[in-house]
């Protein structure tokens, strides 16, 4: 699959070893926390050409290659952008990703390609992430992006969700020749990448602007319109639709079993999120004022969410922001790079520390949190070693507003309205691995809906292996 660029790279490879990093500035803290926009400088393009000549082009399979979700053929795309070829690089990106704009951007690079990068050996990786995203935004820039719909076919497809799984099958039904109407349960398309994910982190109009793609090309998406309440996937299929895909996510704010979990300024996650950093006109009716933040701001929880909201918390004016988290460092599940970025804007972190009880000041809201301190005990099932707390060691920790970032629970009312689909584990959807394809017929399912919370890369790779699936499912019929 690799490109071959020529005999002379078997040569230049120790001189390519030489190359020194060419990382990818960032504002300021004090900059950068004055508001919600890009928290990275996009390069130059002579930055770019001298990031992507420091790939030394291992022998297939090359380790990042392997390690992305959908397989982008990244060192390809390293020596298409090393010679200027930009729009090249990205249509590559484009033959295996339905969202390289995004992918590169919010993926945890660290953790995929650039983390299997053969250089982190005794150097730093090549930047494989901006790079991505660089060549993605360089062709919409100077080119435009188009996606082109195959011969029509008379089938009629209905995705469920307009988050990444659900885009990334629409992406590839379209091309296949399918008509495609996309369902989306709140007032704007985008799922997580509208709702989820912070301005600064993923800036709104690279979202808008892959979906006018989608307008463009014929797709209807149709908002406000909760499947399984509104209409049900029976109701699709009576409706005329030849086959479903089913993408929702699954964005049920997990809650802490602890008195004064409901007080005011106690806040869940998402609600905070969503109110704190989208335009307030996209959000349903219930959700059109900002959360409001004291001067002291606790976040519970150590994944990706939770540095979302610490970095969330200090733009809207918090002065203390403090992360709780119940084990160490070593054991939290979110990216390292988010948690650097959250301490340079001046969140801080208490680690082995279990909230147990939130208390009321004289007005009603919570003005403390009530926590024991803990110890580490034995590795539990995740394979990090459990929180054990220490008995009589209660503390109280002052703070003016509380967030709960504890994790998400799939939404069952897909399952318990569709009684002939499979599910388990609170609802998420059972389906063949390499298909897609639940137990109902004509019903295929992807993303966080199926596996539980995880990447956007992972979605995009299950919304495009279920769009195959289902193109053959109606080529069959």
């Amino acid at each position: 699959m690799q490109f071959i660029p020529g005999e002379e790279l078997a040569i230049d490879r120790k001189a390519r070893v030489r190359i020194p990093l060419v990382e990818q500035g960032a504002r300021s803290a004090t900059e950068r926390t004055a508001d919600f926009e890009d928290t990275y400088l996009p390069l130059s393009e002579d930055e770019a050409r001298k990031a992507a000549e420091r790939c030394i082009h291992c022998p297939d399979p090359a380790p990042c290659y392997t390690a992305c979700p959908v397989h982008n053929d990244i060192p390809s795309a390293m020596w298409l952008i090393e010679q200027g070829d930009f729009l090249g690089a990205a249509a590559l990106y484009r033959q295996t990703s339905s969202m390289p704009e995004i992918c590169g951007r919010v993926c945890p690079h660290e953790q995929l390609c650039q983390g299997s990068c053969v250089r982190t050996k005794s150097d730093d990786p090549v930047l494989t992430g901006a790079l991505e995203a660089f060549v993605t935004d360089y062709e919409r820039q100077h080119f435009g992006v188009e996606i082109l719909p195959g011969t029509p076919t008379g089938k009629r497809v209905a995705v469920v969700g307009a988050g990444p799984a659900g885009l990334a099958c629409t992406d590839l039904l379209v091309q296949q020749g399918h008509s495609v109407t996309v369902y989306e349960a709140l007032p704007a398309a985008g799922g997580l990448l509208i709702y989820g994910i912070p301005n600064f982190k993923l800036n709104k109009n690279v979202v808008h602007a892959r979906l006018e793609d989608f307008t463009r090309a014929g797709v209807t998406l149709v908002t406000s319109t909760k499947i399984g309440k509104d209409k049900t996937i029976d109701g699709l299929f009576s409706d005329g639709f030849d086959a479903v895909f089913v993408g929702v996510g699954s964005e049920v704010d997990a809650p802490l079993e602890a008195p004064g979990a409901d007080l005011p300024g106690v806040y869940l996650a998402t609600d905070f999120l969503v109110r704190a950093n989208v335009d307030l006109d996209l959000l349903p009716p219930d959700k059109r004022s900002r959360p409001v933040v004291g001067r002291r701001v606790a976040v519970v929880g150590g994944g990706d969410t939770a540095s979302d909201c610490l970095r969330t918390a200090l733009r809207m004016g918090a002065e203390q922001v403090t992360c709780l988290y119940r084990r160490t460092e070593a054991e939290m599940p979110g990216g390292k790079k988010d948690r650097e970025l959250a301490k340079e804007e001046g969140a801080k972190y208490r680690f082995l520390t279990q909230p147990v009880k939130f208390i009321a000041g004289p007005d009603g809201r919570v003005s403390g949190v009530e926590c024991l301190q803990c110890e580490l005990g034995e590795p539990d099932k995740s394979g990090r070693r459990r929180p054990v707390p220490i008995e009589g060691s209660n503390f109280i920790v002052t703070t003016d507003t509380i967030i709960l970032a504890l994790g998400y629970w799939p939404d069952p009312l897909i399952g318990e309205t569709t009684p002939d689909m499979q599910t388990h584990k609170y609802g998420l959807i059972v389906v063949d691995k390499e298909t897609c394809a639940t137990s109902k017929p004509g019903v295929y399912a992807g993303g966080d809906d199926v596996t539980g919370p995880d990447l956007v890369v992972t979605a995009v790779a299950a919304g495009r292996r279920a769009a195959h699936s289902i193109d053959e499912y109606l080529k069959s019929r």
